[in-house]
């Protein structure tokens, strides 16, 4: 496996050292950069060229939510792994809308975050289905009637079976769940979920899954 290049984005001096000495000892994951605000990033991505950034949310100049949103704008942008203190609220929302691969809470257990960072760079999203329920649900509380127009307004190119394979994206199921309840190989899953993408223009499954809850096609699932 090649090395993952990693790039630590936080205000905070000691959070950094701490993620540097955690994420440094694996074999696989060379820390090429660091920045305490977003302001830095953009220079340093183009210096650096990292595979994956771990993103604080919360810094006094640029947050990681601007950051995000102007990397993920970028030709060939760097995953973006979004750290944060909260479960689940609007900031960290926002930052899965503009392209994050998902995010770590900074109480995490170091192993995971480790994990969470191979996973990225390997393309799959770091949010488990009880999270994704979860943001789910506070996009729901907080989507109002114009957003789910527009939602259902950009989902329209879809086919029925490109729409079946993004609701149970939406609902959380790896490829391997859909196919089976959709009767087809994971190949053609994978092919479905990558036409999805280019069609509306998305980044990854997470963006995926908000885009259907915000249509309304996962009321049901929810009490």
């Amino acid at each position: 496996m090649s090395t993952i290049r990693l790039l630590l984005v936080d205000d905070d001096p000691l959070v950094r050292a701490g993620l540097s000495l955690m994420l440094g000892g694996a074999d696989d994951i060379e820390i090429v950069g660091e920045a305490a605000d977003g302001s830095e990033v953009q220079d340093l991505v183009d210096r650096t060229r990292p595979d994956v950034v771990l993103m604080d949310v919360r810094m006094p100049g640029v947050d990681g939510l601007t950051a995000t949103e102007q990397l993920r704008g970028r030709p060939e942008a760097p995953q973006v792994v979004v750290l944060t203190t909260f479960h689940a609220d609007e900031q960290v929302l926002r930052a899965l809308r503009a392209g994050a691969a998902g995010f770590v809470l900074k109480d995490t257990p170091p192993a995971e975050i480790v994990q969470a960072v191979r996973r990225v760079a390997a393309g799959d999203p770091v949010l488990s289905p009880a999270v994704t329920r979860q943001l789910i649900r506070h996009a729901a509380g907080a989507a109002a009637d114009d957003r789910r127009a527009r939602a259902r307004e950009r989902l329209a190119p879809l086919n029925d079976r490109e729409r079946e394979v993004a609701v149970r994206i939406g609902r959380g199921l790896a490829n391997a769940q859909i196919a089976a309840e959709l009767f087809m190989s994971v190949a053609t899953v994978k092919t479905h979920v990558s036409r999805i993408l280019a069609r509306l223009g998305l980044n990854n499954r997470v963006q995926i899954a908000l885009l259907v809850h915000d249509a309304g096609l996962l009321e049901q699932d929810i009490p």
